[in-house]
């Protein structure tokens, strides 16, 4: 397309392009690892206010309900997108490589089921649990706490439990998670509070934009270093931040100009001062 803008800086290289139309275009079995946070079809049209939406004290910030175009799509657009774009995975990913996939209940059904259909083998079905999650504004639901992440790979001659990686969930460690002990193996619950830094959000934020030390402990454990990762939803840069910090090659896609800049501005500042980030 003429009016695909690109931008390109060290080890990080940033698309403005639909991901329908890129995939296609890359090389097969190119990528060590991709991060996937697509849209979930939680979007809604409905009038809802909390309060005067002030900041909520340990709340991680703004309550904002999402109500983002790219979002609203019918359970059945959902379906057919995960597919598309799953399959595509599966041949961009090397038999090495394996794949992470943001979810919540909206949409985690559709990815469970497409990653069946297409042969991907699930590593693990990881619950990030968010301690300071927002509440129900009805009163009337249990207060979503947790999204859904699953870790594959494409199946075949994989054979990553002889890999490096198996490693590293034992040895990783932060002090945050209150579930996870120091020289013990990391539990599928990950307790990661959903606060960002100002550092995160100093150039502008996504409605679901996830703090840092999520797509971090992704690295931690399946990362390889000068490898290359592979971002197809970009927001505001988290993921392509994180991975650049690992010390990996980084290819992003991002549709939407305004987040696209905004993490171009990311992007551009990881590179320009690593130290504090």
């Amino acid at each position: 397309m003429k009016d695909n803008v690109f931008f390109e800086t060290n080890n990080a290289h940033l698309y403005q392009q639909d991901i329908f139309e890129a995939l296609p275009l890359l090389e097969s079995n190119s990528f060590d690892l991709c991060i996937v946070d697509p849209p979930y079809g939680a979007s809604t049209k409905k009038n809802w206010s909390y309060g005067d939406k002030k900041k909520q004290e340990g709340f991680g910030g703004e309550w904002k309900l999402t109500s983002e175009v790219w979002d609203l799509l019918s359970q059945n657009d959902s379906f057919t997108n995960t597919y598309v774009w799953l399959k595509e995975l599966k041949r961009l990913i090397k038999n090495t490589g394996s794949i992470w996939i943001h979810s919540t209940y909206h949409n985690s059904g559709f990815v469970n089921v497409c990653c069946q259909l297409l042969g991907f083998v699930i590593i693990c079905e990881v619950v990030w649990y968010k301690r300071n999650s927002f509440p129900n504004l009805s009163g009337r639901r249990l207060t979503a706490s947790h999204e859904t992440i699953l870790w594959v790979h494409k199946g075949g001659a994989k054979k990553i439990e002889s890999e490096e990686i198996w490693l590293q969930p034992k040895a990783y460690y932060s002090e945050s998670d209150l579930l996870k002990e120091a020289g013990k193996q990391m539990r599928t619950v990950w307790d990661i509070p959903n606060n960002k830094s100002k550092l995160e959000m100093q150039f502008g934020s996504h409605p679901t934009q996830k703090p840092i030390r999520v797509s971090e402990r992704i690295l931690a454990i399946s990362g390889i270093k000068n490898g290359k990762l592979l971002i197809p939803f970009v927001g505001s840069g988290t993921e392509m931040v994180a991975g650049i910090n690992y010390g990996m090659d980084v290819y992003g896609y991002e549709i939407a100009p305004e987040y696209f800049n905004i993490a171009k501005q990311r992007i551009e500042f990881a590179v320009q001062q690593p130290k504090l980030l």
